[in-house]
């Protein structure tokens, strides 16, 4: 997540969806009382300026508009652009396991990953619980309001980055981030019924933004 109060965005940063690579293009413009949460080299640097921040729930670089609050003011959410970045859940699923495999952090997805095969992780309770969970989640403040301006679909990047490249008065570039090793296309990994559950489970962001698994694959 980033509060910038002089350029008057907030950037919500859903896993998996080239949101560190947005994070990274960010920072390098990022205005000197931006407020970065996450891992990236600046935020890192900028941690200590969240000691003392009580927010309403956990502050982490993946928090929910919600979660932040108390780090994010009413007026910061009145007055800021509202943005995020979403991706084909067929894509971000194959590429969230690929992923996990090289991990070795302490989350229960990671063994997971590592002691199955894709379909068995797909189908394991834990995923299908946090697959349920619609982009529109992060975007909503705690009054389940969603108060999301801008959704940037990472497959159409170039058409749906403009607002925010004309919010900014500057054009980002992406650098490439956290690539996982992965099949190049991601319908390879799917049967009928795997690519089914995820059709299921993620079905109010596919109608949303238009996915289809047909659409093959991703830029990265």
């Amino acid at each position: 997540m980033i509060l910038s109060r002089k350029r008057r965005y907030i950037f919500v940063h859903i896993p998996k969806t080239g949101g560190t690579s947005m994070a990274l293009a960010l920072e390098e413009r990022a205005a000197a009382d931006d407020i970065l949460v996450g891992d990236t080299p600046k935020a890192r640097r900028r941690k200590k300026r969240l000691k003392g921040v009580k927010t309403r729930g956990r502050l982490w670089k993946h928090s929910t508009l919600a979660e932040a609050e108390g780090l994010l003011t009413p007026d910061d959410l009145d007055r800021s652009l509202i943005f995020t970045l979403v991706r084909n859940p067929w894509d971000r699923m194959v590429s969230y396991y690929h992923w996990l495999r090289a991990q070795d952090f302490p989350h229960p997805a990671v063994p997971l990953a590592k002691s199955t095969d894709f379909a068995g992780f797909v189908t394991a309770p834990q995923t299908r619980n946090a697959l349920r969970i619609p982009a529109a989640h992060y975007m909503r403040d705690s009054t389940g309001t969603d108060r999301a301006d801008l959704y940037i679909r990472l497959e159409n990047l170039a058409e749906d980055i403009p607002p925010l490249n004309a919010h900014l008065g500057f054009s980002l570039t992406l650098p490439r981030s956290n690539a996982s090793d992965r099949p190049r296309d991601y319908r390879t990994a799917y049967t009928d019924q795997t690519a089914a559950l995820i059709a299921d489970l993620c079905a109010e962001d596919i109608a949303r933004f238009g996915y289809r698994f047909e659409d093959g694959p991703a830029a990265s």
